[in-house]
């Protein structure tokens, strides 16, 4: 599985390399919101929680469906600007029905959300289908995406307050401690691309990076299969320090392609036994339950919601998902009338490291 970015016949100057302070703002905030995938940085986000006022603090988690299991394409910039506030004002030109649209993909926890056919703004049914999927993942994204329809230019203006009060609390410091991080990273890359081309520059972002063998292409190892197209517009990397260790990608087709890559490898697991190992890769031996820890990767969803964006019965559904509890990899939690399943992500992140060390152990 592997998100494709078209680039024949692009130049190689429309492949930039550049540090965006919204992009590094958005990471930090995935990291607040989900500590435990990060936990290099979990002593940071319990100094950054202690010292939130609690009014910014309720503020964050109202719009966290913006970067907790996904991020809004509209927070990680195609065209990297030098501060926050040039960055955001980019985001205010953009229109209303492309920033709902971005803000409710991402609140409804699925990229294979689609609602190109109408616009939920204007049209009744795109806007019941929406909020019917915000509803399955709990009050708080419910209210949000009610609050983003009905409407939008109070929440666009909300968003960006609580981004502008985030940059005061915590994010100037911490930019100022990752700028020097990133500008290294940047330099070694940018002389890359001009010294040894695109396919070396490439290979030092990540190992799940690639340059097809024709050179018209960027082949980016993800648990998807999809294709963009970067005629024109190019395609931008950008560093990361709090990202770590994902790798984010922008590929819906009216956005420019980006990824978001981390400057340095996880930190490296403990050990696991050898037949915890072994269940979780018998487990993972089908190709429906990839599939369905793929959208489990975006964040929680009830077994019919799994069904739908998959087209299979809630009952085949159900019995993968006993195996992939049994070994582990995810857990199930009631939320009212709800059963949500959860990816255990640090379980399935390190399974190539688990397996090499009980091997060799």
């Amino acid at each position: 599985m592997t998100l494709r970015i078209d680039i024949s016949g692009l130049p190689s100057e429309r492949l930039r390399f550049a540090a965006s302070p919204l992009a590094e703002l958005t990471a930090m905030l995935h990291v607040l919101a989900e500590p435990g995938h990060h936990p290099q940085f979990a002593d940071w986000a319990g100094d950054v929680w202690a010292g939130l006022r609690p009014e910014l603090a309720e503020r964050l988690r109202e719009a966290e469906f913006l970067w907790r299991c996904s991020q809004a394409d509209f927070l990680i910039p195609a065209r990297p600007r030098p501060t926050l506030a040039e960055e955001l004002d980019d985001v205010d030109r953009i229109d209303d029905e492309t920033y709902v649209t971005a803000a409710l993909v991402t609140t409804c926890g699925s990229n294979r959300v689609h609602f190109a056919a109408s616009s939920p703004l204007t049209d009744a049914t795109a806007r019941e289908r929406a909020l019917d999927l915000a509803q399955a993942r709990g009050a708080r994204q419910e209210a949000f995406a009610e609050r983003l329809l009905a409407d939008p230019a109070a929440v666009r203006a909300r968003v960006r307050h609580t981004l502008e009060q985030c940059a005061e609390a915590f994010f100037d410091a911490a930019w100022a401690g990752v700028a020097v991080e990133l500008a290294t990273d940047l330099r070694l890359k940018n002389d890359l691309l001009k010294r040894q081309g695109i396919g070396a520059a490439l290979a030092s972002v990540s190992g799940a990076v690639a340059l097809a063998p024709d050179g018209d292409c960027i082949i980016v190892d993800k648990l998807l299969d999809k294709a963009t197209v970067a005629h024109g517009t190019g395609v931008t990397f950008i560093p990361s320090v709090f990202g770590r260790p994902h790798l984010v990608a922008v590929h819906a087709r009216e956005w420019q392609p980006v990824v978001q890559y981390p400057v340095a490898e996880p930190s490296p697991s403990e050990p696991v036994s050898l037949e915890a190992v072994t269940l979780r890769l018998e487990a993972l031996a089908h190709p429906v339950r990839l599939r369905l820890l793929r959208t489990l990767a975006r964040g929680p969803h009830t077994t019919g919601e799994l069904a739908h964006a998959w087209e299979l019965s809630s009952s085949e559904v159900s019995r993968h998902l006993a195996v992939l509890r049994r070994a582990g990899l995810l857990t199930a939690r009631r939320h009212g009338r709800y059963v949500r399943h959860t990816l255990n992500r640090p379980d399935l992140t390190t399974l190539g490291a688990d397996l090499l060390a009980a091997v060799l152990r």
